[in-house]
């Protein structure tokens, strides 16, 4: 026999396991460990008491034993020893038999073996078999690869969730921002509809539109390593649920063991019933060895036959309670979808609105924890918000960024400006909104950056660096920028990525976007709200533009400053350049020019012009020049323009000429005309003498022919 504590192994899973184990699961394995006791004592029995026990008939009457042959006729008898009477042994004693031990215990074996009814005979295995069964169907999908790796993984996942210090910390902060929502001042919510109606399509965090300043005395409540291992729970939530919801073989695995155990009860039910009238207690045993004990029939007692009936009758009891659980666990797969699970009221009870629901596996494996306890699905939900996971973000940067930390990385920029620049980090400490002296903030490569109010201390910012960084913003935070913001640097990858904030910026003054802004790309045209920046007055285009996009026209009006560099790519039309009057300086850098575009020419208020990297040849269009009076810098530097036009010399404004990198071998003398010259770099040219005339030019403070083939210097006489 089995012995029971091997039989455990079967019955009991191991113990993180049961908070998958539902009610009915529970119930249906300690009936299972009845039954296993019930095998157990009746196999027990069978082994330790005398399976059968048989004495010989003297008396046969068709083939069966007569209990007495007193009224019987002697052609109604039949004796076993046909020479004599009746039987001389009987009398007050009762019946003798000359049989020894070896006789009988040979006639109760093949009795026992041959005519004790199958059942009867079996019984305690037959228990033993379809417990085994039932266990194994129960807990099969514990044992089977493919879903014992989820199951074990997942959960322990949601032990180290439950337990997490930052689980704690996240729902108990859903009550203190409660009552800060609760008492949020009227004059934040006016401002905030009043961003939202001028930026209808604004991208905000919900979870932190309403939220104030944070209190940072709070952030000392987890350490680092806790913050840590926080952060490596939520990677392991994200990986785990995008491998357990690819499919449902859990649920489907689950489905079909019930089912198995549904026919199992059926079917043991139908059968036990029928047989558990075959086990007697009397038995008739014909055995044809007369030769060997004299006697051919016999009268059998099977000892155990009442206690198995009574062990057979409480089986079909449990069989039965058992096939209604499992009856009920279908019907409760089947009534309810549980392939979705929706976290709807855990999302109405806390803070963390963006909780997803869940499909496939991964439902099942939550529907079946909630009929452990809710609670852990409640716990194990502030892992799958976002939001949940940026204030943890958020808690370990303001760990690891100091402000000590954060002050020696501030440098003075070109134009003598304080500045901070943040690479490659999840997030922006809230530690540099301590820093008020700061002038300028570049921020790149940081995902899912979200700018909180608190930037409001920094009274002295001017200026906004957005590097492959799609920044969302609070309204108080977007409420500040507007007033006080002045210039923004975006570099993006995708049109896409732009902000739509930026463009109620109503105070910006200059904005350089870096980035993909093809005709193509143009379908999502997202700048199309430039139209709404009316102070706008310096605008810088870094991209592959085939023609300027209407939008910059418009803007252009009041533009004082444009900056185009096409990447090598061509521009085709630059019509539209004739309406921005304004222009100041222009430029138009790497936009492969074969001529000096016509439309500049009308550009009467230009000082500066710079054409720098283009594809120019010829340069004869500079004549025009001379109607823009008040032109002082011209750059047609990195060309290949090969001699300067005579009529270089009515620019008379020109303080400042470019015309390296080229291929010039000739200084006309006209240029000396250009009397204001302050500054004339021919360097890197094929340049083999320079003319004396070159000292007319009084006010020229710099001039440079480096890189040249000069082997004449003429001197003024």
């Amino acid at each position: 026999m089995i012995p029971i504590t091997e039989l455990r192994y079967f019955a009991d899973t191991q113990p993180a396991y049961r908070i998958l184990k539902p009610w009915w699961d529970v119930f249906t394995d300690y009936i299972s460990i009845v039954m296993l006791m019930i095998a157990v004592f009746g196999g027990t029995l069978q082994v330790t008491q005398d399976k059968m026990i048989c004495l010989p008939c003297k008396w046969v009457t068709h083939d069966s034993c007569n209990d007495s042959y007193r009224g019987w006729t002697p052609a109604e008898m039949e004796y076993t020893n046909s020479s004599l009477g009746p039987p001389p042994g009987l009398g007050p004693t009762g019946i003798k038999y000359d049989l020894d031990r070896h006789q009988y215990n040979y006639v109760d074996a093949v009795c026992y073996e041959n005519r004790l009814h199958w059942f009867a005979k079996y019984f305690p295995y037959l228990v033993l078999l379809h417990t085994l069964i039932f266990l194994a169907c129960s807990n099969f999908w514990f044992k089977f690869p493919r879903t014992s790796s989820k199951l074990e993984h997942f959960v322990s996942i949601l032990l180290k969730c439950f337990d997490s210090p930052w689980t704690t910390r996240a729902l108990s902060e859903t009550v203190v921002e409660e009552k800060m929502n609760g008492s949020v001042d009227k004059k934040s919510s006016t401002a905030s509809d009043d961003v939202e109606a001028t930026v209808p399509m604004l991208q905000r965090s919900k979870s932190r539109v309403e939220q104030g300043i944070v209190d940072r005395s709070e952030t000392g409540v987890l350490d680092k390593k806790e913050g840590e291992q926080a952060k490596a729970l939520f990677e392991k939530v994200k990986k785990f649920r995008t491998h357990v919801e690819e499919g449902d073989i859990v649920y489907r695995l689950y489905m079909r063991q019930t089912i198995i155990k549904v026919i199992k009860f059926i079917l043991i039910l139908c059968y036990t019933v029928y047989y558990v009238s075959s086990i007697t207690f009397d038995v008739d045993c014909k055995v044809d060895i007369e030769s060997l004990t004299g006697y051919r029939m016999y009268r059998c007692a099977h000892p155990l036959a009442t206690l198995f009936k009574i062990l057979a009758s409480f089986y079909i009891s449990l069989v039965g309670f058992y096939g209604l659980i499992c009856v009920y666990t279908l019907w409760w797969m089947l009534r309810r979808s549980l392939k979705k699970y929706s976290f709807e009221s855990i999302r109405e009870e806390s803070s963390y609105s963006d909780i997803p629901d869940v499909k496939n596996d991964f439902a099942f494996m939550l529907h079946l924890i909630d009929q452990y306890d809710p609670l852990y699905s409640k716990r194990f939900a502030v892992f799958l918000s976002e939001v949940s996971e940026n204030k943890l973000r958020q808690l370990n940067l303001n760990h690891e960024w100091t402000l000590d930390k954060l002050r020696q990385r501030i440098t003075k920029n070109s134009q003598d400006k304080l500045e901070l620049h943040l690479f490659m980090l999840s997030g922006i400490p809230d530690t540099v909104f301590d820093l008020v002296e700061l002038e300028v903030l570049k921020l790149e490569l940081i995902p899912d950056v979200t700018i909180p109010p608190s930037i409001a201390q920094l009274t002295g910012l001017k200026e906004l660096w957005l590097y492959h960084t799609a920044a969302k913003i609070e309204a108080p935070a977007l409420a500040f920028l507007r007033e006080n913001l002045k210039s923004l640097h975006i570099k993006f990858t995708d049109i896409k990525e732009i902000p739509l904030w930026i463009y109620s910026l109503k105070n910006l003054e200059e904005l350089h976007l870096t980035g993909n802004l093809s005709a193509e790309n143009n379908r999502y045209i997202v700048i199309d709200g430039l139209r709404e920046l009316k102070r706008l007055k310096v605008l810088r285009l870094k991209s592959n533009l085939t023609k300027l996009p209407q939008v910059v026209t418009d803007v252009g009006i009041h533009l004082q400053k444009l900056s185009v560099n096409n990447e090598g790519t061509k521009l085709m039309v630059l019509n539209s350049l004739k309406k921005m009057v304004n222009l100041t300086e222009l430029e138009l850098v790497r936009c492969d020019l074969e001529r000096i575009p016509h439309s500049i020419f009308s550009l009467h208020n230009l000082q500066e012009i710079d054409l720098k990297d283009n594809n120019l040849k010829t340069i004869e269009e500079i004549i025009s020049f001379q109607h823009l009076h008040r032109l002082t810098c011209l750059k047609l530097w990195y060309n290949h323009i090969a001699y300067i036009p005579i009529q270089v010399g009515n620019l008379a404004s020109l303080e400042r000429l470019y015309l390296n990198r080229n291929k010039i071998d000739k200084i006309p003398v006209q240029l000396c005309l250009c009397r204001k010259l302050r500054h004339l770099d021919l360097s890197h040219n094929t340049l083999t003498s320079i003319p004396a005339e070159i000292g007319q030019l009084q006010n020229l403070q710099y001039f440079a022919v480096t890189a040249n083939h000069v082997s004449i210097l003429l001197t003024v006489e």
